[in-house]
């Protein structure tokens, strides 16, 4: 080959596939056929960017390493290839398991001899340490064993290659990388007519991983959420509306409450003031208290040991008027969101516009979406928020009639069965006569879950009383999800048919 300018390892991005496919067809000549499809690379990137990765020689890709991590315990020694990935959908990967799994590793004819996948071994070691797994597991081809199948056992063929005394350059590649054969496979990848369905299970123990102390604060398991019930009734000021904000965080927060989630404009009380003026210029008069509170409640949740979500304000950008809200964490961190469908009356009335952000944000109880009040009847925000990984999704509304709020209502309810996760919504409740396009409001808090047997059978974890200023307080397991997926009585995430439609988000 011609001369080595530059080596490059690097994450794998899916605008190298069409180079990738290339590759992988060229270093499978033996299997033409078997070569990763464009939506199954993108899934793995998705579900899990570090843990693929390629070499470069050149700029040309050279070479390239993809693995998941799995909760090993959920399998055993005898796995095929095929029930550990998911069938190729990567469904076992869990960010909660213990084991990174190397699902496939190859260097391109033209490139081996330069030790290149000793690289690719090498950064795996360092993620597996880096991510403090206990090692690494895959199922190793064993490609020549098929000119010994008629005079050697597996087992006689593998310590003849450990001996040396027969070259098997998949196996011994991974020996002299430290990995030790634990248990011959049958049927582990079909159609391997070189290893003649043969395959070596192989592992390498991270010497350095520790089991997480009890001492330590990892990602809380059993979360409590506590949904605040606003009552719109005037307020002279921002200072009152705030003290009774501060007496509702207290009070959840007394409960050991995780999370205090406010309804959508539960300032809106405070436009009674700009009432004599128009609708648009009362609400813009709204949104000069949005940074005001926003700095009281990173305070609360810090003293009071909560993570705050605000519900929504109206806030200005660019004298663009959006409906936004702020994750207030208890660590003094915060988090922007934005309502990125507004309904009719919001556009028409005060001349409101749509935001563009969506993302699950992290937090130390896991990734969480939230999704103002109508955003929650678009299915498609709900399923890109569980791409990325949300256990709880979060949905404060504001509804005049009890219309409105059966949309959000079931709407949510169904988010939570499609993508397995929890959905606490909470909205305002009562009146407010001195306020234009704000009259009436009507609200049932929930916590909803998906509908199997280790959830309750109607899917309602706890609600509220309609239209009755109140907290209500529910505990949720972020454990029941994990089971959920693999063990579930219908798979809604698993099975989706992504081999007929794909979700992206730009």
């Amino acid at each position: 080959m011609k001369d080595i300018e530059n080596v490059e390892l690097t994450l794998l991005n899916l605008d190298d596939y069409q180079e990738l496919k290339k590759a992988m067809i060229e270093a499978y000549s033996t299997m033409p056929d078997t070569y990763w499809k464009e939506h199954q690379i993108e899934s793995l990137i998705q579900k899990f960017p570090e843990g693929q990765i390629v070499i470069k020689v050149n700029d040309q890709i050279a070479g390239c390493a993809l693995s998941i991590i799995v909760d090993y315990n959920n399998f055993d020694d005898t796995h095929t290839y095929k029930e550990i990935t998911g069938d190729s959908t990567f469904n076992t990967h869990s960010p909660e398991g213990d084991t990174l799994y190397g699902i496939d590793v190859f260097i391109k004819p033209e490139f081996r001899g330069l030790r290149l996948g000793r690289r690719l071994y090498d950064y795996r070691k360092e993620l597996c340490e880096r991510l403090n797994l206990k090692g690494i597991t895959f199922g190793g081809r064993i490609p020549n064993y098929h000119e010994f199948s008629d005079t050697l056992s597996p087992k006689e063929y593998i310590e003849k290659v450990k001996r040396k005394d027969i070259h098997d350059p998949v196996l011994n590649f991974q020996i002299s990388n430290d990995f030790h054969p634990a248990k011959v496979l049958k049927g582990y990848l079909e159609g391997d007519g070189a290893s003649n369905d043969y395959a070596v299970l192989l592992k390498w123990r991270n010497i350095y991983y520790e089991k997480p102390s009890k001492k330590a604060t990892p990602t809380k398991k059993l979360v409590r959420l506590g949904l605040i019930q606003w009552q719109m009734r005037p307020y002279k000021d921002l200072d009152e509306l705030m003290q009774q904000a501060e007496y509702f965080i207290d009070a959840v927060a007394g409960y050991r409450s995780d999370f205090a989630l406010f309804p959508e404009f539960f300032n809106a009380p405070l436009m009674a003031e700009n009432n004599h003026l128009s609708e648009p210029q009362a609400i813009r008069e709204l949104a000069k208290h949005t940074e005001t509170i926003v700095h009281k409640f990173t305070e609360l949740a810090i003293t009071c040991n909560i993570n705050i979500i605000t519900g929504s304000m109206p806030e200005i950008v660019n004298g663009r008027l959006y409906n936004v809200g702020y994750l207030c964490k208890r660590d003094g961190t915060t988090d922007r969101f934005e309502k990125l469908h507004v309904t009719p009356d919001e556009s028409r009335i005060w001349g409101m516009e749509g935001g563009s952000q969506l993302k699950a944000f992290d937090t130390d109880c896991g990734k969480i979406g939230i999704l103002i009040c109508y955003d929650s009847e678009f299915p498609e925000l709900s399923r890109l928020l569980s791409d990325e990984g949300m256990d709880i999704l979060f949905v404060p509304f504001l509804t005049d009639t009890q219309n409105g709020y059966s949309r959000v209502r079931a709407c949510s309810h169904a988010r939570a069965i499609e993508n397995e996760c929890y959905v606490a919504i909470t909205g305002g409740v009562g009146n407010l006569p001195k306020v234009h396009n704000m009259d009436i409001q009507y609200a049932q808090s929930a916590v909803f879950t998906p509908c199997d047997f280790a959830f309750p059978s109607n899917g309602i974890k706890a609600e509220a009383t309609p239209n009755t200023e109140m907290i209500l307080i529910a505990d949720v397991d972020i454990y029941l999800l994990r089971e959920l997926h693999q063990f579930g009585s219908v798979k809604n995430l698993k099975d989706r048919r992504k081999d007929l439609f794909e979700l992206k988000k730009r």
